[in-house]
């Protein structure tokens, strides 16, 4: 009975690796309120007029390239690439064109780039956030 319970267990494994790995996908915009997220996630705001638009097809890949990074900062992804008719998401923030708009727990826009960025340059800007450092230190509070 305790062999067939670790190769049962030992079957698993790999599997739950997989679905722990995986990220997020990446939300519509017309189908969320940030509102849902004060407190809770830090919500990234990918802005294009179409799915098409060479920086947004760059900006994906390079969340793409280290997802886990982002996830390890309470990071959601949300994506609005249809104008018409706005999301409220498009209504707050105006975009014009392509944009990534960070937005802290708080609700507060941090940040506003209407370039791609890297998910490195993205992460060492919320570890900049006031609320980001203060859950930091509460983490490891051997950092203090």
């Amino acid at each position: 009975m305790k062999t067939l319970c670790a190769v049962l267990l030992a079957m698993a494994l790999p599997f739950a690796a997989l679905s722990q790995d995986r990220p997020a996908p990446p939300l519509d915009a017309g189908s969320v309120s940030l509102s849902d997220y004060q407190w809770i996630k830090r919500p990234v705001l990918v802005f294009a007029n179409s799915p098409l638009d060479p920086s947004f097809i760059q900006q994906m890949e390079l969340i793409a390239e280290n997802p886990k990074a982002l996830e390890d900062r309470d990071v959601v992804l949300i994506v609005d690439t249809t104008p018409e008719p706005p999301s409220a998401a498009r209504k707050r923030f105006r975009p014009r064109g392509f944009s990534l708009v960070l937005v802290d727990k708080d609700g507060a826009t941090t940040l506003r780039k209407p370039l791609p960025w890297s998910v490195r340059e993205i992460t060492r800007a919320i570890d900049k956030f006031p609320n980001a450092r203060e859950e930091r230190l509460e983490k490891y509070p051997a950092g203090r």
